[in-house]
């Protein structure tokens, strides 16, 4: 397969052999519920699909009067909005959580994406997203994870597995929330902050279960979903492998179609962080789905 600019990408068959062996750790961001391009063989119908960050940042300032309140500003910052809309509303946090089960998660089925990537053999899984909709995909290939959710709580022990992740029983952390545990959603500016002070906490107070910074220095990654063009994302991935030297650092791959070119230029071709698979996610998990199952998805 190539990278997407018509040469062959030789790093992707080795990122394959690692998958094989589960000695991956894949990242799932919301563009996983990305729709499907036009001629596309897949079909995802809008009803059905959680929105994407942008939209739902807009439908939110729609209903907290965002633009009339910050004329001129754009209404697609989730960050900024969302503690807009928490900050306007009578019950300020509970209502933004009602709205974001709303949204995200009532009527709402996982892509044929999404489940491509949850029959593949990765043992740790980290999402971002706040739904359940990677939990189904794993049930519809007989997989129960571990799920571990963040909490902002200070001075509170972070849980972890006893034994080590399996690909039946893979450990899923979901690192800004989950709809079913409120106080755990990392949305409004002040959330990120929180976030960003937790991340720096000692090793048994450390927010990211042990088992999963260990792997992550230790195992390729691959992030799906994403852009790294989002600075919160590139803080996180660097503090996950402070104490890496980069000369021994594992391979990352970021699956993104049009990635920032300075991002581009400076974290894979200057300093070799990471190899940017320029696909979209519905020509490289077909693909990817193919090297590991030896054959097509079916629909």
């Amino acid at each position: 397969m190539s990278n997407g600019a018509g040469t062959p990408n030789p790093r992707l068959e080795d990122l394959v052999k690692k998958i094989r062996k589960s000695e991956c750790v894949l990242f799932v961001g919301s563009a996983i519920h990305a729709p499907p391009p036009d001629g596309s063989r897949f079909t995802y119908p809008e009803e059905v699909r959680p929105p994407l960050g942008p939209s739902l940042a807009k439908k939110l300032a729609d209903k907290c009067d965002y633009e009339k309140m910050f004329p001129g500003e754009s209404v697609t910052n989730l960050q900024r909005v969302s503690l807009c809309f928490e900050t306007g509303q009578p019950q300020g946090r509970a209502i933004l959580m009602d709205k974001l089960d709303e949204y995200l998660r009532q009527k709402k089925e996982p892509s044929a994406a999404l489940k491509m990537l949850a029959s593949l053999p990765f043992k740790i899984i980290v999402t971002t997203n706040y739904d359940q909709l990677l939990e189904t995909g794993l049930g519809l290939f007989n997989k129960k994870p571990s799920v571990f959710v963040y909490s902002s709580k200070l001075n509170e022990p972070t849980p972890d597995l006893a034994t080590d992740p399996t690909v039946e029983r893979p450990l899923l952390f979901k690192m800004h929330g989950d709809l079913d545990h409120r106080d755990s959603i990392v949305i409004t500016d002040e959330d990120y902050i929180t976030f960003i002070q937790r991340m720096s906490d000692k090793d048994a107070l450390h927010p990211v279960p042990q088992t999963v910074r260990y792997r992550m220095q230790r195992w390729w990654t691959l992030f799906v979903g994403y852009s790294l063009s989002d600075y919160n994302l590139r803080l996180l991935f660097r503090t996950l492998r402070w104490r890496v030297d980069p000369v021994d650092a594992p391979r990352t791959y970021s699956v993104d179609k049009r990635p920032d070119p300075l991002i581009l230029k400076v974290w894979q071709d200057k300093m070799d962080l990471v190899t940017f698979v320029t696909q979209d996610i519905w020509t490289f998990l077909p693909w990817l789905y193919k090297e590991i199952h030896e054959k097509e998805y079916e629909t």
